[in-house]
């Protein structure tokens, strides 16, 4: 969605509906994923995105055109480890939140678990009862979900080769930085 709360990112199947609220990015890998789920993505977005009263708005032009990933897009350095770090990383992120999302839904459902990702019951978790909507997970951000997002951001921040404990601030800086020596014309 252009405009929420989270930037959260799911895979899509085909035959989907999609609606015009709704961005669309045309890869199938689970670097990239990663990549769009890191709080180096998030903060970007969150500073270069506009807004529609109190939500964020996503927008592709200022936040996704513009942020500089670890590597430009489609030049990821094939069986690079840190690129299968976060690749990891988003497979268990996808993973654990799809078996939170379909808790309670028949085993003989193709790609169903009932099985909460940490092994705790997540329904007791603060909002966590009905309905199970990405937003109401990641609302009431379970410890699960926080452990998986660091695992990814470690990962994300081993690609650009910066430390674990950067600030926010930092990050910023850092990808303004990328962003304008990518943007300096070849000679």
């Amino acid at each position: 969605m252009t405009v929420a709360k989270h930037r959260l990112f799911v895979w899509l199947q085909h035959p989907t509906v999609l609606d015009h609220q709704l961005i669309v990015f045309a890869r199938d890998d689970d670097y990239f994923f990663g990549i769009l789920h890191s709080r180096s993505h998030e903060l970007w977005a969150l500073r270069m995105g506009t807004s529609l009263e109190d939500r964020p708005r996503y927008t592709p032009t200022t936040t996704f055109e513009t942020f500089p990933c670890a590597w430009p897009p489609g030049r990821e350095p094939a069986g690079d480890p840190r690129v299968e770090a976060i690749a990891a990383a988003a497979r268990e992120l996808g993973a654990k939140r799809d078996a939170w999302l379909n808790a309670g839904v028949p085993a003989n459902v193709p790609g169903a678990s009932g099985d909460s990702p940490s092994g705790a019951d997540c329904s007791k978790v603060p909002g966590m009862s009905k309905p199970r909507t990405l937003t109401a997970l990641y609302n009431a951000r379970p410890v699960w979900l926080d452990l998986v997002h660091r695992k990814l951001d470690v990962a994300v921040l081993d690609a650009y080769g910066w430390p674990h404990d950067v600030s926010d601030e930092k990050v910023l800086e850092r990808l303004l930085a990328l962003n304008q020596e990518r943007a300096k014309p070849v000679a």
